[in-house]
């Protein structure tokens, strides 16, 4: 995809960084939630959708808590997200309100759009207020997260949203101008305007976590990335500090990193499937499984499975691995795991035999399987 292209996407999602408004030296950076209300509704102007994804709920309120650092334990994180989410609300309310728009917040989990009722009723809810020319302002719900504040970040977050308001197109603003060839501190380093796809080679590039507050880093922004890849949307990593960054990317101009969709894209529910939800479990494939899936796209049968892990039920998520442990593909389990151990390497006549009952000739059915 040409950068000529960005200007014709009509639905972006933002997603803004820890590191922009809570620098780790300093006090909360103010004149940047008016600077960013002040380049979204510039866009909107120009007939584009918006969506706005905020970290910085455990920074603003650690820092108004007066903590020097993050906080460690995750009631600390709770607490210091539940003050800091007030705060985040009431600057971007009272920025957007000079440009005479209103906000909606929307609090997320990974787990709750797992859910797919969840899932959809938080698209309509975009979609209405999308409809009715409101920011949508959308933070992980830190509050009530555990596993999510340990190891989440809302640069994946931005990517699922993407998903749910099937949007065009998504802008990960940080304080770097984009991926570098080696780290952007060292003599020589340059930056790498377009990444055709996040491979292996390309991760290794990036650094470690990201701010004092923050969780992300460089390679949480490329994983957040290559998913909404495989939607089929662009990501463009740049600098949010840098002057109408946002307009600069969509008309084209050369800022930050551009990663190109993906050639094999999903569709929505695939995508729901392959990215919000967490496997439960893992199945190790012999290779004649594994060509079937990989080449055929066909459905997962009893008799390629030779290796079952983890408890999980029907309906769960699980990976399909290689003997050396290499993920091929994921998708949703009709057998429970115990039922999967029992039937595993035989053949589809013996499900029944084996079990008592027959839920399908296929482990995996391929429309629920996603090959990676």
């Amino acid at each position: 995809m040409k950068r000529s292209g960005l200007k014709r996407c009509k639905r972006i999602v933002v997603k803004v960084g820890t590191s922009l408004l809570t620098p780790p030296r300093g006090k909360i950076y103010a004149p940047r939630f008016f600077d960013l209300a002040h380049q979204i509704v510039g866009l909107m102007d120009r007939g584009h959708e918006v969506v706005l994804v905020a970290s910085g709920a455990v920074g603003l309120g650690a820092q108004r808590l007066g903590l020097a650092e993050r906080p460690k334990s995750i009631p600390a994180k709770q607490a210091a997200a539940a003050v800091g989410q007030i705060d985040l609300c009431r600057r971007f309310g009272r920025a957007f309100a000079r440009e005479h728009h209103v906000i909606g917040q929307i609090l997320l989990t990974h787990v709750g759009l797992a859910d797919r009722v969840r899932f959809l009723n938080a698209r309509h809810t975009l979609e209405e207020l999308l409809a009715g020319g409101i920011v949508p302002l959308i933070n992980e719900n830190d509050t009530v997260s555990t596993e999510e504040l340990r190891f989440g970040d809302n640069d994946m977050l931005s990517a699922l949203v993407v998903n749910t308001c099937s949007a065009n197109l998504l802008i990960l603003l940080t304080d770097t101008d984009g991926l570098h060839d080696r780290h952007p501190e060292k003599d020589g380093a340059e930056r790498i305007a377009e990444v055709s796809e996040v491979t292996a080679k390309i991760l290794k590039l990036s650094g470690g976590p990201g701010s004092e507050f923050g969780t992300g880093g460089m390679r949480s922004k490329l994983e957040a990335a290559r998913t909404a890849a495989r939607f089929g949307v662009p990501t463009v990593i740049a600098d949010g500090q840098a002057a109408d960054v946002l307009a600069g990317i969509v008309d084209g101009e050369d800022l930050g990193t551009l990663v190109h969709p993906a050639e094999n894209q999903l569709s929505s529910r695939k995508h729901w499937i392959a990215f919000s939800q967490k496997p439960r479990g893992t199945l190790t494939l012999d290779s004649g499984a594994i060509r079937a899936l990989c080449e055929r796209r066909a459905s997962l049968l009893p008799a390629g499975v030779v290796g079952v892990a983890g408890k999980f039920r029907v309906g769960d998520l699980v990976r399909c691995v290689t003997a050396a442990g290499r993920e091929v593909a994921r998708g949703l389990i009709a057998y429970e795991s115990a039922e999967v151990e029992m039937i595993m390497g035989q053949r589809t006549s013996r499900i029944s035999t084996v079990l008592g009952y027959c839920n399908g000739n296929a482990i995996i059915h391929r429309n629920d399987l996603i090959v990676l």
